[in-house]
């Protein structure tokens, strides 16, 4: 084989163009075919390229997200600290870059039957799963005096710990498996975690998750009583500019992403709608960067490039450590968080064997099904390890075979390496940390929905006929959906530690202190309540009785009515 066909392919086997042909959304002419390649095919190193930086580009938006939000917002907070904003993105790229190749790879555990990695074109990237755990808790520890940086540390030690449970999930029988977290249960978790992420994403739209949390400092009975506060400001600042939560120039800013999505969506070649995040999200920074905000005084930048210039060039694991521990409040939620990853692990890779033509039955399933939910539990100690945030399977890329028609290992090891090269170039850290919030959250709040989606597809795979399916439908997310919207019935205001009514503890020494903040984690996060709830109607409730069908004719009134003219006569 010469150099050629290395790189590019012998012949015309292989079609570039098709790539990147723009869509006509008002033809009415059929698509032309377009070959399939199959997980095993050797495809050639270009196309092996353009393959894995279309699923690094699909993943990248979702996999900056958990570690910018936690930075920006709970381990710093006001003061926001951009250098541990960069690190944690490029920690994240680099870590998933080589969480990637070990589940893309099947490696085989020495003297037993058991695999590390799926064998497919299944990558990984950091988690939406764990996020609202992480902030709660950390701000949690923040309110008992812990900096915000030992209090990530504790939590990732204890992330390591806890994603044992998924390592022992992933030695059981796959039936055992599904028949523990049915489609109902695991849809509720699902659309909850979307719901939650969602009203994060509408914080960013409107300015900042911060000032939007201050904003009641503007109430008009607060201003008219004289009251003065100090930092953080219910102003929210993006680039040079300080403007309200829900100012119009952040709206719109915000709404160009999303404008543009839409325009990706009717216009867009297969390359484009596969990068659709990523391109959208780049298309608002674009439009930021060109944008002034006018104050009658001077013009204001909503881009500012010191955050670029500012950056490492070139940035790796561990520039930045954390002192790993243990917080022992943050425990049950953790687990029932990797309960919620097997879950989808399971529903990953079942999708990735569908989207690559395989079939879905069998030893090789069983053993990619073993060897994904190892991978994804050695996957979390080494994250924690790379002081990254937990990584699983990202479903979003099954959407990717299915449009590239590419189901090649190979574009998963290109992938990986995509994603460590971005991790390595610490000016692309630079680069996304820039990014004004409103713009951010432009994207956020459709990535975020997605998730919401991808439970109500799940929502679909049960019976939603059933009494007994709508039951436990309707009571978990009543519970979880109330404490996603309205989390302070059991969780403390920003900086008012021990307040919550239900059990204030102010008082109390650090083992009561600690078993009120367990609580208090578990039943203001949504899906960890919510999941617990279906859980549990799951295994109490009877399946529905049957409903036997009459077939008794139903006798006409009128002919009744005649009937008894007759007999009269």
């Amino acid at each position: 084989m010469g150099i050629k066909e290395l790189i590019f392919g012998a012949g015309d086997s292989y079609d570039y163009g098709s790539l990147c042909a723009l869509t006509n959304p008002f033809s009415k002419s059929k698509p032309a075919p377009v070959r399939f390649y199959a997980r095993d095919e050797p495809i050639p190193l270009f196309l092996a390229a353009i393959m894995g930086l279309q699923h690094a580009f699909a993943m990248v938006g979702g996999l900056i997200t958990p570690p910018l939000v936690v930075f920006k917002f709970t381990v710093c907070g006001f003061p926001f600290c951009p250098d541990l904003q960069q690190y944690a993105i490029s920690a994240a790229l680099i870590t998933s870059g080589i969480c990637s190749f070990i589940n893309v790879t099947k490696i085989p555990i020495p003297g037993t039957k058991y695999f590390v990695g799926s064998g497919l074109l299944s990558v990984m990237g950091t988690s939406f799963t764990f996020l609202p755990i992480f902030e709660i808790a950390i701000q949690q520890m923040k309110n008992d005096g812990i900096s915000g940086e030992d209090a990530y540390g504790k939590m990732l030690g204890t992330s390591m710990v806890c994603c044992l449970l998924e390592l022992a999930f992933s030695v059981l029988p796959i039936n055992i498996i599904k028949k523990t977290f049915p489609p109902v249960v695991s849809a509720v978790t699902v659309i909850l975690i979307g719901a939650a992420l969602t009203g994060t994403g509408m914080k960013y739209w409107g300015g900042g998750v911060v000032c939007a949390e201050m904003g009641w400092r503007e109430h008009a009975q607060i201003k008219a009583a004289g009251y003065t506060f100090g930092p953080p400001s219910p102003l929210c600042a993006n680039g040079e500019t300080s403007l309200p939560y829900g100012s119009t120039e952040y709206i719109a800013l915000g709404f160009s992403v999303m404008a543009f999505l839409v325009v990706i969506e009717l216009f867009g070649s297969i390359f484009m709608k596969n990068c659709n995040v990523i391109l959208a999200l780049l298309f608002g920074y674009f439009v930021a960067g060109v944008s002034r905000y006018d104050n009658g005084e001077t013009s204001q930048k909503y881009v500012s490039a010191d955050l670029i210039e500012s950056a490492d060039v070139v940035q790796f694991l561990w520039t930045k450590t954390f002192k790993l521990g243990f917080y022992a409040p943050a425990v049950i939620p953790m687990l029932i968080a990797y309960l919620v990853t097997t879950v989808e692990t399971i529903g990953d890779i079942s999708a990735t064997f569908e989207a690559s033509e395989l079939d879905v039955d069998g030893k090789d399933y069983e053993e990619s099904i073993q060897g994904g939910l190892t991978a994804d539990a050695v996957s979390s100690v080494l994250s924690g390890l790379f002081t990254s945030l937990p990584n699983t399977t990202f479903s979003q890329n099954n959407g990717v075979i299915s449009m590239t028609k590419c189901a090649s290992t190979r574009a998963g090891y290109a992938c990986g390496a995509w994603l460590i090269l971005m991790g390595v170039f610490g000016k692309v850290a630079g680069l996304l940390t820039s990014i004004p919030d409103c713009v951010l959250g432009g994207m956020t709040i459709f990535l975020f929905s997605n998730v919401l989606v991808s439970g109500i597809n799940l929502a679909n795979k049960s019976n939603l006929s059933s009494r007994r399916t709508k039951f436990i439908f309707a009571l978990s997310l009543a519970i979880g959906m109330g404490v996603t919207i309205w989390p302070y019935a059991f969780l403390d205001m920003r900086a008012s530690a021990y307040t919550a009514a239900f059990w204030k503890c102010a008082d109390c020494n650090n083992g009561l202190k600690g078993l009120r903040n367990a609580i208090s984690i578990f039943l203001s996060t949504g899906y960890c309540v919510g999941t617990v709830v279906a859980l549990l109607l799951n295994f109490i409730l009877p399946e529905d009785a049957e409903v036997e069908k009459t077939t008794k004719k139903i006798e006409d009134p009128g002919e009744s009515f005649k009937d008894d003219e007759v007999n009269e006569a």
